[in-house]
């Protein structure tokens, strides 16, 4: 069991979250660190995410996780001891418990890279337990695992979308795809160069996708961006189209919504008439892009719920792990060496 002072942690691509027993979520910010001259750190989080793109040459904008898992251990390292130091006042963290959500289809190597980080940073540490992202996700939105009822999630992440089918606590068969927010939003940013001739950063390309975005066209919309013009240098403000938005991202949509299509074609036959009857969870940051859900709908003829508050959903379902006991034998726990 899990003693008084018990942190979940979801280390996400784009955002960091930390949940401490008893007071909920206390971290929801940018997972970005700003370091100037290499060595001292500028800026963490939400902070640091506002000079991303705007930086001087001294100031390098980094974010240490990469495709779901952790790129650089030293400046992630480096940004959850300043959080945790935040937590604790600017005071050395007392020991405690925690529990950690990683993805699935990552390797042992990669999955012990979030043990040692912990380890390794100013948290004093008691004990430490792994949580499947996917069975995670499932908790936050509220949806019973114990039972023999199979469940589809599907967490829309920054860089990767987990397809997952889930029974009796356990993953029943899963696929981790290269694909998410930041796919979509580099292949705006490359459309715009292409059809308008300008340039423009990753936030005005996430703007446009949350604004525009559409993931089959029903109306049209248009949005007006500011940007550097490829011919001349000089920055100008141009009108961009959703339908334009829409040809940036339909190819990987197309290409989650296939890898869903496969992961249903392999799911066992009882638990397929379970996701008939429950249907599709959508989860993650891109959960919400427009149309989305009805397009894949459409393309699998199964209804589709967007999970309630999709951007906390895996760092709610380690909430419930700390909070309820019942939980605990979902998790794994990891043996120091």
């Amino acid at each position: 069991m899990f003693g008084r002072k018990v942190y979940g942690l979801d280390f996400g691509t784009k955002e960091l979250k930390i949940y401490k027993k008893g007071r909920g979520l206390l971290v929801s910010e940018k997972n970005v660190i700003a370091i100037e001259n290499k060595k001292k750190i500028l800026a963490i989080g939400d902070e640091a995410y506002e000079m991303f793109e705007k930086a001087p040459d001294n100031v390098e904008v980094i974010f240490p996780v990469k495709n779901g898992v952790i790129a650089d251990i030293n400046y992630m390292e480096g940004l959850f001891s300043s959080f945790m130091t935040r937590i604790n006042n600017s005071r050395k963290p007392q020991s405690a418990d925690y529990v950690v959500a990683v993805p699935t289809d990552i390797t042992d190597v990669e999955k012990r890279a979030f043990t040692d980080l912990i380890m390794s940073s100013v948290a004093k540490v008691k004990s430490i337990r792994i949580v499947e992202k996917p069975i995670a996700a499932a908790l936050g939105a509220r949806l019973d695992i114990h039972n023999a009822h199979g469940v589809m999630m599907v967490d829309l992440g920054a860089d990767t979308t987990e397809i997952s089918v889930l029974s009796l606590g356990g993953i029943v068969i899963s696929k981790l795809l290269p694909i998410g927010g930041n796919t979509l939003d580099d292949s705006i940013a490359l459309l715009v160069k292409k059809k308008c001739g300008l340039y423009i950063g990753k936030k005005t390309a996430e703007m446009l996708k949350i604004n525009i975005g559409c993931a089959y066209p029903t109306e049209d919309m248009n949005q007006d961006i500011f940007g550097r013009d490829v011919v001349s240098g000089l920055p100008v403000n141009k009108e961009v189209n959703s339908m334009l938005v829409y040809d940036a991202m339909s190819e990987y949509i197309s290409n989650i919504i296939d890898s869903i299509r496969i992961i249903l074609e392999r799911t066992p036959p009882e638990i397929s008439s379970d996701i008939i009857d429950s249907g599709i969870y959508l989860t993650g940051g891109c959960a919400h892009i427009r149309q989305l859900d009805k397009l894949i709908s459409k393309q699998t003829e199964l209804s589709v719920n967007i999970c309630d508050d999709s951007l906390n959903t895996v760092a709610n379902g380690i909430g419930r792990v700390i909070e309820d006991g019942s939980y605990l034998k979902i998790s794994s726990d990891f043996k120091k060496k």
